[in-house]
């Protein structure tokens, strides 16, 4: 049992997922940056009270799940999302979905995935991945990471629906329903909505755990690591950091690089808005993101480590609060065309 559908690679997987998806709904309107702009999909948060690999839970994108809830409800097109306790039952609802021809969208541990290279798993739960028919007793998958569709046996994928640790998916199973028309004017409302909340997840979320009050609470942080911390696990911290940054998805700088792709398509939608001049700001904080990351990647392999150094690495995501702020300071002074 074969699903007709379209493997499309992405930079990211939740958003890739939710592209592909949401493709036939929308007419092919839907690319990945769109979806990404849409379901508000740029954050940062720092979050030491949860671990993850030893380390604080560092975000650079908004939390699992909802880059396709929003994108889909701002498109007015129903979904279906729901998780398990049984693996048995999971296995059912699943087979069901399939045989009345849905491709569905399955949160998953990337530290058990077959395909992935040994070097690249670690323990992760928030991967996504699409299961859109069968071959036998094993499932056909499109990982929108990966350059060509994998095919995963029923234990494989029941080992990774169900993996267990922090953000545990559950067997969580996703898709839209079918019969929503997206118009021009749908399009439009539905990207103006994007910007605005991801304005308002950057500048005004109370406390300084998130948004530009995170990055720079961070920055500060990092300055006093070394003497609070010692530099092994200051080290650990920058690796975890990075490892946030540079693998989990496409990364902090890879996210801010997806933005500037959407305002440049969300341009051809919305023209006289200055959206597509507006994505340059969020290309070089990328760029500076990337810096950052190499000079993290010195300390943590021990090639520098002096307090200078850390006072650095704190000063770049300084700097960066600054760049994501006027540029999404800008984005909130649009009066929109």
């Amino acid at each position: 049992m074969k699903i007709e559908f379209e493997h499309r690679q992405a930079a990211h997987c939740e958003s890739g997922v939710t592209s592909n998806l949401l493709s036939i709904s929308s007419g092919g309107k839907i690319t990945e940056p769109l979806a990404f702009g849409i379901g508000a999909g740029l954050f940062f948060a720092y979050i030491p009270f949860i671990k993850v690999n030893n380390g604080p839970a560092i975000a650079f994108r908004t939390f699992p799940g909802y880059i396709f809830k929003r994108t889909a409800k701002s498109l007015g097109i129903p979904i279906v999302s729901k998780k398990f306790s049984s693996k048995e039952k999971a296995e059912a609802y699943l087979k069901d979905c399939l045989n009345d021809g849905n491709p569905v969208g399955c949160q998953v541990g990337v530290y058990y995935l077959p395909y992935f290279p040994r070097e690249y798993r670690f323990h992760f739960n928030a991967h996504n991945l699409i299961v859109y028919g069968m071959d036998g007793d094993n499932y056909l998958v499109s990982d929108p990471i990966m350059e060509g569709t994998n095919v995963m046996s029923s234990y494989e994928l029941e080992r990774v629906r169900f993996a267990k640790g922090a953000l545990a998916p559950n067997g969580l199973i996703y898709y839209p329903k079918k019969g929503a028309v997206i118009t021009d004017e749908v399009m439009k409302q539905a990207i103006k909505n994007g910007i605005k909340k991801n304005v308002y997840n950057m500048l005004s979320i109370p406390g300084s755990f998130a948004g530009i009050s995170g990055i720079r609470n961070t920055g500060n942080k990092i300055k006093k690591w070394r003497d609070k911390l010692g530099i092994e696990t200051s080290k650990l911290y920058l690796a975890q950091m990075v490892r946030m940054q540079e693998e989990i998805g496409t990364g902090g700088g890879g996210f801010r690089y997806i933005y500037g792709a959407f305002l440049q398509e969300a341009d051809a939608y919305l023209p006289g808005n200055q959206l597509a001049e507006y994505s340059v700001m969020f290309t070089r904080a990328g760029d500076m993101w990337r810096n950052a990351a190499v000079h993290a990647a010195g300390i943590y392999k021990g090639r520098i480590g002096s307090q200078e150094d850390f006072n650095i690495m704190g000063d770049y995501l300084l700097e960066i609060a600054e760049v994501e702020k006027q540029a999404f300071e800008t984005l909130k002074k649009i009066k929109w065309q």
